[in-house]
């Protein structure tokens, strides 16, 4: 079943499909069924039941055993349900439905991407994704370009087209754009730092099969297994509260693995506040997947989230020169610091943004 036309709304999704002649005459929920394999028969039923499957060119309701034929177009709509909520501790989470755009120009968008937003549409993430929202802000399909884990935020570039997406792609893939993210990491028995600032050389490998793959693991520099990676850190603050000593900092990675900045942190002894997998484990994962966390897996998470942000971004622009997207961390991880820390957040975040500056302008390796 080849698809002529789709498209994302912020509340629905809407794909053309064509019969082909093998399907000349065949039931619309058969043609369905070959189709949407995830769906029961009873499911595409009551899709069609409902009028969210369409024939162009064939007024009202259509029924499961209407048929279809060669060269017609079957169009199927998708709506935004309940899905994609995201909760905490039995409490539904307000997420950001306008974030802003930090830049926009006939070919680029740069997104200040919340928290829970997906990239782009995947899964049964269709709605709540970047390139979908972008989308209806400049009316017409969109390109990611990177991407960023969903309960990363942060500076995230979308291409308006083709052309322009290819060009900053291109950039990605050879390495030639720097990036920085701010982290509130845990000390735990492991770290065993010297200097504020260091380099994490360990290669990353995907986990076990199935859902295990979600689980990165991490090895010795010099190994065979895995892929190479590296992030460089800068420690910026320490302070400890009650039991926990709580790290602020900047990651610069210079690679783009899978998890590389959490699987970094946590082998130096300092996993991401919130992180779930890392700063957890996978049964603590599974748990608040199929929300029956305990109570003191909230308490250890304290946030929703990880405590990632993507807070600058800096790419090739106008030949030599370079650009910076700066984009300060979200309220989530602001209103953490200011109630449990105790240092002044304005002006520590000043002077994150020069360090960031001079970071930006120096030659990595």
């Amino acid at each position: 079943m080849n698809i002529l036309y789709k498209k994302f709304n912020p509340d629905n999704f809407e794909a053309h499909y064509e019969v082909h002649e093998p399907q000349d005459g065949m039931r619309l929920d058969q043609f369905l069924q070959r189709h949407f394999h995830s769906f029961s028969r009873e499911q595409v039923k009551e899709k069609i039941k409902d009028g969210d499957v369409q024939i162009k060119g064939r007024p009202g309701k259509m029924k499961p055993n209407t048929r279809v034929y060669n060269k017609e177009v079957v169009i199927v709509f998708t709506y935004k349900t309940i899905h994609e909520d995201e909760w905490w501790n039995g409490e539904k989470l307000e997420l950001e439905t306008t974030p802003p755009l930090l830049y926009e120009d006939e070919g680029l968008m740069v997104l200040s991407k919340p928290p829970f937003m997906s990239t782009h549409p995947t899964g049964k993430h269709l709605f709540y994704c970047a390139t979908v929202y972008c989308e209806a802000l400049c009316g017409h399909g969109t390109h990611s370009i990177h991407r960023l884990d969903r309960e990363t935020s942060g500076a995230l570039l979308i291409g308006k087209n083709p052309q322009a997406a290819n060009k900053y792609t291109t950039h990605f893939e050879n390495e030639r754009v720097r990036k920085c993210y701010f982290f509130i990491g845990v000390k735990n028995e492991d770290y065993a730092q010297e200097e504020k600032t260091f380099v994490a050389n360990e290669r990353l490998d995907t986990g076990g099969e199935g859902l295990l793959r979600v689980l990165i693991g991490h090895h010795p520099e010099d190994s065979q297994i895995g892929k190479r990676a590296r992030t460089y850190f800068h420690q910026l603050y320490e302070e400890t509260v009650g039991e926990k000593t709580y790290i602020l900092g900047l990651a610069f990675p210079k690679t783009g693995r899978q998890h590389q900045i959490r699987v970094h942190a946590m082998a130096h002894g300092f996993p991401l506040l919130g992180d779930k997998i890392y700063y957890g484990s996978y049964p603590m994962f599974q748990s608040f997947k199929d929300r029956y966390a305990k109570p003191e897996d909230y308490e250890l998470m304290e946030l929703p989230r990880h405590a990632l942000h993507a807070t600058a971004i800096n790419i090739p622009w106008d030949g030599e020169k370079r650009k910076t997207f700066f984009c300060p961390p979200p309220k989530d991880m602001t209103d953490w610091i200011r109630e449990k820390l105790s240092l002044n957040y304005d002006e520590f975040l000043e002077e994150t943004l020069e360090i960031v500056e001079d970071y930006f302008k120096r030659d990595f390796k």
